[in-house]
């Protein structure tokens, strides 16, 4: 349900918008969510295979989706981190799945998050696609709080198909992501 209305939001509102406010003359210069990435780090439970299924299960919940397990190119004795060993999960959500988890984002998650007065808007990489970090899973409604075994953090890229900074901001803001009220330089 939350898909549709995101989705026809951005066709019906969104698009005109932008269009307008970025002074484009394409339909297709219009910048639009290609997709959006969600890594899982594991840390010092790396070692632990119940962790691992533990961490499977949350992102699994979260996302409606199994995620990749991301392994050690090489090891590295220092951090006691061997070849192959698992290291952390990623998800990466298009169409429909990624609207959905949009819109469950910006509507029920970060609402949640204690003391929440939005995101920096400073965060974009100048490629157009912002990322920004997440320090429990619990601000998500699917995950329990007596069913988890530890408290992890994860980051999320959300990526447009605009080309700068300018872009993406305003299509985050027209569809309503919260950020901060920060003044930021329009230049990068």
């Amino acid at each position: 349900m939350a898909t549709l209305v995101m989705k026809d939001k951005y066709e019906n509102e969104v698009k005109a918008k932008l269009k307008e406010e970025l002074g484009l003359i394409n339909e297709l210069q219009i910048p639009k969510l290609e997709k959006i990435v969600i890594n899982f780090g594991l840390g010092d439970s790396a070692t632990n295979s119940k962790a691992l299924e533990n961490a499977i299960q949350d992102i699994t919940e979260i996302t409606g989706q199994k995620p990749v397990i991301t392994r050690a190119k090489k090891s590295i004795a220092v951090f006691k981190v061997r070849e192959g060993m698992a290291l952390g999960l990623k998800v990466t959500l298009r169409k429909q799945r990624m609207y959905n988890f949009f819109s469950k984002l910006v509507n029920v998650a970060l609402p949640r998050v204690r003391d929440f007065q939005g995101l920096s808007p400073k965060s974009f990489d100048g490629q157009g696609n912002y990322t920004f970090g997440v320090k429990e899973q619990l601000i998500f409604p699917e995950i329990k709080y007596d069913k988890i075994d530890a408290v992890r953090g994860m980051d999320i890229t959300i990526c447009t198909t605009s080309p700068n900074n300018a872009g993406a901001r305003a299509l985050l803001k027209t569809l309503g992501f919260p950020f901060k009220n920060i003044a930021v330089k329009e230049g990068k």
